[in-house]
């Protein structure tokens, strides 16, 4: 992203779109009072969400007995009252899922990724579907604290070691065809993304025309394969993202509003909610509301404005689509692919 001498300046600035994860899905209920079981209850927390500034809504879904939901039918159901409920929210659905046969019959019909792919096959659709590119590690649990973990699951050795040990599945094989999918579904991907060399694929992918749409991204900020805490590697991967993409600063625990405040400040845009934290000051809980509450004040106290709805929708340039590799290279901003024969530097803007 370029920054020239009045891009700090409020004014100059995109009005800021707050995402928020508030349902916690590698959490228990026992973890959180804050974790909405209900499917009245679930929709509450994203009205709630909306109500305190909150324009993206990061979804899953649980069952009643509170275990992460994997039937299709359930998520099926919870957009839909999502989308009668909180009707200007840009609803984002998790990638992560890999859903469940709901009967025996159909169990030996479905392959790994076919599991996966039918995010794509959501009604109502989702907004966007979030997506990992490159397999790599997920360790979650590296840079956490006892403070950290304190009152949760992962206190228990078990549940520690599981999520230690966890790993991104997303190769090839996997990404291209998803996101032959989802746009043929008209899904916005939203692209998670741990480090530059992950953003380096994406942009392979969209110079060979196997991605052509706007591309809105989070910057994955919680170590053990992905970035840790390290503000130059936050402005690194700020330098090399495209000019004309959506960034957002995605971080964990109390790192979040450290980094959400440089995010701020540099006219991107912020994560919050019990996904991705539970604590205010050191020892005292918080929730995904108070977190946006929090955000929205860092906001003001620098004089940016918060996000509406359709102004949320107009920067994640939800809906729109591009052409061909070409048309969506210029729109990022990025220098255009080098022609038969051409030699030297290509420029941004010249064909």
């Amino acid at each position: 992203m370029e920054f020239l001498d009045d891009s700090l300046y409020p004014e100059n600035q995109q009005p800021l779109v707050i995402q928020v994860a508030p349902y916690g899905p590698q959490y228990q209920p026992s973890c959180s009072s804050d974790i909405p079981v209900s499917m009245k209850d679930q929709v509450q927390k994203a009205v709630d969400c909306w109500n305190a500034g909150a324009t993206v809504l990061h979804v899953h879904v649980r069952e009643e007995d509170g275990k992460g939901s994997k039937r299709f039918s359930k998520f099926n159901e919870m957009l839909q009252r999502l989308r009668d409920a909180v009707p200007d929210m840009v609803l984002q659905v998790g990638g992560s899922i890999s859903f469940a046969p709901e009967d025996e019959g159909s169990a030996a019909k479905w392959l790994d990724h076919d599991t996966r792919h039918m995010l794509a096959d959501l009604r109502p659709a989702p907004d966007q579907v979030t997506i990992a590119i490159n397999s790599s590690q997920m360790n979650i649990t590296e840079m956490l604290t006892a403070d950290d973990i304190a009152g949760t699951l992962l206190e228990r050795p078990e549940y520690y070691k599981a999520y230690t040990n966890m790993v991104v599945d997303a190769t090839p094989q996997f990404f291209v065809e998803h996101l032959k999918r989802l746009s043929a579904a008209k899904i916005q991907p939203h692209f998670m993304l741990g480090h530059v060399h992950q953003l380096e694929t994406v942009e392979r992918l969209v110079r060979k025309g196997l991605y052509t749409g706007p591309l809105v991204l989070n910057y994955v900020a919680i170590g053990g394969g992905a970035a840790g805490f390290h503000p130059h590697d936050l402005i690194e991967f700020v330098r090399r993202t495209p000019p004309g993409s959506v960034l957002t600063i995605e971080s964990a625990m109390r790192a979040v509003a450290p980094m959400n405040a440089i995010a701020i400040a540099l006219g991107l845009h912020v994560r919050v909610g019990i996904e991705d934290n539970l604590w205010g000051r050191k020892g005292e809980r918080m929730t995904s509301v108070q977190q946006i509450e929090q955000a929205v004040r860092q906001a003001r106290e620098l004089g940016r404005e918060v996000a509406t709805g359709k102004q949320a929708r107009e920067i994640y340039k939800i809906g729109e689509w591009y052409g061909s590799a070409d048309e969506t290279v210029a729109q990022l901003g990025l220098a255009p692919n080098r022609k038969p024969g051409q030699i030297g530097f290509t420029v941004p803007g010249l064909a």
